[in-house]
């Protein structure tokens, strides 16, 4: 069905197979060519074929035709400055790229953070591979403190199709979190609770009902005295989402100076980790399952812990 260059051209193609006529620009929407990505096409060195032949948006499309077009380069953003920094690379093909993110690293460049982020270091692995396309493409992100599973796209057409999977909620990730004290509740449940900025920071955020909808769901795992460790999975994209959730009902994260969880000898950050990403590949059509073993810090308090509920 498709097929990418490993050049700077990137050509795409499809059979149209449909009795009924449809304008090439609509059958290109159904690929997941946004107005935008069809602009770059039409005017900065792309190009439309049917058939072998080169035409425009409206040519009307007849069952059985070839339809192949050829997205230009991407122009390089200049104000991502690649970094020499290893990264750890979970899955990689022409299309799309996954990496275990580390903590203390900040997904994208700020004021705060100018370099040393995540996409200063993607940058800087293409550049190292010779990659044509140097252009960083996040379709999830991480905080700062966070650990575990970031994708990236390599070019925007593939970010685009990632993008329309994020919005039907179709790309999964799943969390693991060590919370402060025992959960009361079942072992299974929701947080459904609005989140809202905060009136005298821009950073943190609260659970209100004046913020945006947002629903948590969790599986405890494993208790302890002190803390409890639990799967997450989102069902909304709110800022600090999790974190916020979990002190809302009174257990924050191991860690999480920020909203009320305290550190201790090995856990110095939010103790959060994504584990587990699945998505669909829509170049391949097969399901992306991927899955990360806990972090150091927290598999060495869990390991601490487990050993001190045996001596007891």
């Amino acid at each position: 069905m498709l097929l990418l260059e490993r050049k700077k051209i990137m050509k795409f193609s499809w059979t149209y197979d449909l009795p009924t006529s449809l304008q090439v620009k609509s059958f290109l929407k159904t690929k997941g060519i946004s107005r935008s990505l069809l602009a770059k096409i039409k005017f900065h060195g792309g190009k439309i074929e049917v058939n072998e032949t080169e035409v425009t948006v409206r040519y009307l499309l007849k069952d059985k035709d070839t339809v192949q077009i050829t997205i230009p380069d991407e122009a390089p953003h200049e104000t991502t400055i690649p970094v020499d920094i290893p990264i750890d690379i979970v899955y990689e093909d022409e299309h799309y790229l996954v990496v275990n993110k580390p903590y203390g690293v900040a997904s994208v460049p700020s004021q705060v953070h100018p370099e040393g982020t995540m996409a200063n270091r993607v940058k800087g692995y293409y550049v190292r591979q010779g990659y044509a396309n140097q252009v960083i493409h996040i379709v999830t992100r991480l905080d700062r403190d966070t650990t575990g599973l970031m994708l990236f796209a390599k070019h925007g057409y593939a970010h685009a199709l990632m993008d329309i999977q994020l919005r039907a909620k179709e790309i999964e990730k799943k969390y693991i979190a060590l919370i402060m004290g025992q959960l009361k509740k079942a072992d299974h449940g929701f947080i459904d609770a609005p989140i809202a900025r905060t009136t005298d920071s821009i950073i943190t955020r609260r659970a209100h009902s004046s913020g945006k909808e947002a629903l948590t769901e969790y599986w405890v795992k494993e208790s302890f005295p002190e803390a409890t460790l639990v799967d997450i999975q989102l069902h909304t994209g709110r800022t600090h989402q999790i974190r916020v959730h979990f002190a809302h009902i009174g257990h924050p994260l191991m860690g999480d100076d920020l909203y009320g969880g305290s550190k201790n000898n090995w856990v110095v950050r939010q103790a959060l980790h994504c584990r587990a990403l699945k998505f669909f590949h829509p170049f391949t059509n097969e399901k992306i399952s991927l899955k990360l073993e806990n972090p150091k810090d927290m598999a060495q308090w869990l390991h601490q812990h487990k050993q001190q509920e045996i001596n007891r």
